[in-house]
């Protein structure tokens, strides 16, 4: 009798676990049958090949491969109009630099299957939600620790040299242009949440311009996270999301009741200015004024933001994804979501 007790609450905990992890995978839409292959283009590579040729030939060749990309390149990203191409690449190959740049980006980034698996996924929740979007030609380059994601006619550029790996040699060496708190993020994993969170920002969701205060700011940038919650792989962390360091986020979780606490008693939500309120949604190593030691995690608006539109879509589970991102009343969506940290 006891044996089949045992064996009747194993099997009632077992189907128990069953109905858990089938719930948490059945959370997301079946994308299985949108035919979207993401593959990234690889232009640093194309670039490379042509040292040691004919510059005319290589300049030919990527204008007519590249197009709109390529202008951008040679004229906004490695050099500017008053060069000829020929001129810009003949600099690229005859800079040391550059050369040892692009060992390291080559012996990091063999292939990009991992990033391009990401993306594939990723653009397919995208296009779930939004049918009518046109996903862009994904192009790789290297630019000089300049432009991560920059986004053009048609293209999503990746800049690999901004995804090295938090202690690549390279970085200690730009401290002084990238501070380390934002090159700790140059990671290979940073790739894709960070091509969603441009494409996010640029094409689908421009922030509004009557966005002044500090509270419509908040829910804009919480929405964005919340929409990188529903199209991002699963395995992709919050703290890679927002750009937090592991004690960073759990600072903001064990001081989310202080931290909204702050912001009531100084009146911060309806700040409109803009100096002020920057403090609180801008990137940076802490926020001034908050925690202790400089131990306080930056963003700490964004953070709120999303931590409401979260508990608001959760109040409002007949609420879709594309109304969320549509409605602009963010006095509306506080107040609904019903936000009231508990002290820890």
């Amino acid at each position: 009798m006891k044996n089949r007790l045992i064996q009747k609450h194993f099997y009632l905990f077992f189907l128990l676990a069953i109905i858990i992890v089938s719930c948490k995978q059945n959370h997301r839409p079946d994308v299985s049958n949108i035919a979207i292959d993401v593959k990234i283009e690889r232009f640093d590579n194309d670039l490379l090949a042509g040292k040691g040729k004919n510059v005319a030939q290589t300049d030919a060749s990527l204008q007519k491969k590249y197009g709109f990309f390529y202008d951008d390149y040679i004229h906004k990203m490695v050099g500017t109009p008053e060069y000829s191409n020929a001129e810009i690449i003949n600099t690229l190959y005859n800079d040391p630099a550059y050369t040892d740049l692009m060992k390291e980006v080559q012996s990091i980034y063999p292939n990009l299957k991992l990033q391009e698996e990401g993306l594939t996924e990723t653009f397919k929740y995208i296009k779930y939600y939004y049918p009518n979007i046109k996903v862009p030609r994904f192009i790789s380059f290297v630019s000089g620790f300049s432009y991560p994601t920059p986004i053009g006619e048609g293209y999503l550029g990746i800049g690999l040299d901004t995804f090295l790996g938090k202690d690549s040699k390279f970085y200690r060496g730009i401290v002084e242009s990238v501070p380390l708190y934002l090159s700790r993020r140059f990671t290979p994993d940073n790739i894709v949440p960070r091509v969603a969170e441009t494409f996010a920002h640029e094409e689908l969701f421009p922030e509004p311009d009557e966005n002044r205060t500090l509270l419509s700011k908040m829910i804009f940038q919480g929405k964005i996270l919340y929409f990188m919650d529903e199209v991002l792989p699963e395995s992709v962390s919050d703290s890679t999301k927002i750009g937090y360091t592991s004690n960073q986020l759990g600072w903001v979780q064990n001081f989310e009741s202080d931290i909204w606490a702050y912001f009531l008693e100084n009146n911060s939500l309806y700040e409109t200015d803009y100096q002020k309120i920057q403090v609180y949604l801008s990137d940076g190593p802490f926020t001034p004024g908050l925690g202790e030691n400089r131990e306080s995690a930056p963003k700490l608006g964004v953070w709120t933001g999303w931590q409401i539109v979260r508990k608001y879509m959760k109040e409002h589970p007949n609420v879709s994804l594309q109304q969320l991102m549509k409605d602009n009343d963010a006095q509306k969506i506080l107040n609904e979501s019903k936000y009231k940290p508990k002290r820890k």
